[in-house]
């Protein structure tokens, strides 16, 4: 019964388009069949527990069977992302210069330097890329980074970004038709000014390679450049401690680098008993802990181990707390919220914040500053070129009221 190998369309980052939904229904298809393989083991297993005889054969066919829904799982949430992406690729910002965009492809594969081509100098002799170069590589960013997907993504044009926050303190009265109205009370505004640092790659080609007409440039260095990109980012948007970098929504938690910095207040957390086990309660606990105006949009987020026990609790009922995605689009869902797999977050153990939840897209901010910068470099490595490429980005938890995180004992 179950575990099935993924289609080979499936493995990796999924070539899903809009007209190529049935490899999404193939594994979709899969997934259901290995799910219902699982909880028919595990109900083998409760048997076999009820006798006081515990089959390994069991628990490692459970064990099999869950890597395989997890598996399954993932390439479900890559096609959805790589659709999410597909949408918003053909969003406003279609602006493009052929002439500059020729100029930069024949510096990038001779190194030559038309006039039209210094408007993108920079004093350090890096180029600003062409505008549908750092769309293409932001868009690839989307399919390959979580946070990019839950998260609110604003572009600016400056180093940092300030926000002013209301902390309350406006007045009010009730008078009636013909009383004075004399002055109330106003709003105490308070600054919250969120940076950025600078997230590199340096991919090289070999000069025949650059001058084989027939390479897509462009497209190999979004390829070159964004998994890279995606895997520095993915760690600092979860735990980074802005120095040089985005602050992670982690490090805004109650005793974290950055708990004192959001003039709204640190990111709440509640306490699991478990060393390394999270129960149903304490799931609920944060669900219902949250305002009710965040839980629209509220989701969890943790890392595979962690889903991968979750997966096992079930309700006083005997129902799985857990369920897979049912459709192409969808996400799986935990507690009928959507559940997000972020790689970067810590496994359950002591003292560990294992599990997130709660409106990220309100929660947390990711700032791109526009423009993607490329040095073009033939010295340093011969016979390859380097193309050292630089991304200015930021991130921060914009409102802490509607995000929560759960402490392992």
């Amino acid at each position: 019964m179950g575990m099935h190998k993924l289609p080979a369309k499936a493995r990796g980052v999924i070539a899903v388009r809009a007209d190529a939904s049935g490899d999404v229904n193939q594994i979709l298809a899969a997934l259901q069949k290995d799910w219902k393989s699982f909880k028919d083991t595990q109900a083998e297993k409760d048997k076999e527990v009820s006798a006081k005889f515990d089959d390994v054969i069991t628990t490692e066919k459970m064990e099999r069977i869950n890597s395989s829904v997890s598996d399954l799982q993932a390439a479900v949430d890559q096609a959805n992302a790589k659709m999410a992406a597909l949408e918003m690729a053909g969003g406003p910002e279609a602006e493009k210069d052929p002439e500059y965009s020729a100029s930069f492809k024949a510096h990038m594969r001779k190194g030559d330097v038309q006039a039209s081509l210094n408007k993108g100098t920079d004093s350090e002799g890096g180029y600003l890329a062409p505008v549908e170069w750092d769309r293409t590589i932001v868009d690839r960013l989307v399919e390959i980074s979580p946070m990019r997907q839950i998260a609110e993504v604003r572009k600016v044009g400056k180093s940092g970004f300030t926000k002013l926050i209301n902390q309350g303190g406006t007045g009010s009265g009730w008078v009636g038709e013909t009383d004075t109205r004399p002055e109330t009370a106003t709003p105490n505004l308070v600054a919250f000014t969120l940076g950025n640092g600078e997230i590199y790659a340096n991919p090289g080609a070999t000069q025949q390679m650059l001058d084989d007409s027939e390479i897509d440039l462009e497209a190999w260095l979004a390829g070159e450049v964004d998994t890279e990109f995606a895997e520095q980012e993915g760690a600092a948007f979860v735990a980074g401690n802005g120095s040089n970098k985005p602050s992670g929504f982690l490090s805004f938690a109650t005793g974290g680098v950055n708990a004192g910095k959001n003039p709204l207040g640190a990111v709440e957390v509640l306490p699991a008993a478990g060393m390394s086990a999270v129960t149903e309660d304490e799931l609920l606990d944060m669900i219902y802990d949250i305002p009710s105006s965040y839980s629209a949009g509220a989701r969890f987020v943790m890392n595979r181990k962690s889903i991968g026990k979750i997966r096992k609790l079930r309700d006083a009922d005997g129902r799985q707390l857990w369920q897979p995605s049912t459709q192409a689009g969808e996400p799986s869902m935990l507690l009928a919220y959507p559940l997000t797999e972020l790689p970067d977050m810590p496994d359950m153990a002591t003292g560990a914040l294992s599990i997130g939840f709660g409106n990220f897209k309100r929660g947390y901010l990711i700032m791109d500053r526009k423009g993607v910068r490329v040095l073009r470099d033939p010295f340093t490595a011969k016979p390859k070129v380097l193309f050292y490429t630089t991304k200015r980005v930021g991130g921060a938890v914009d409102d802490p009221r509607g995000l929560r995180v759960l402490r392992h004992a």
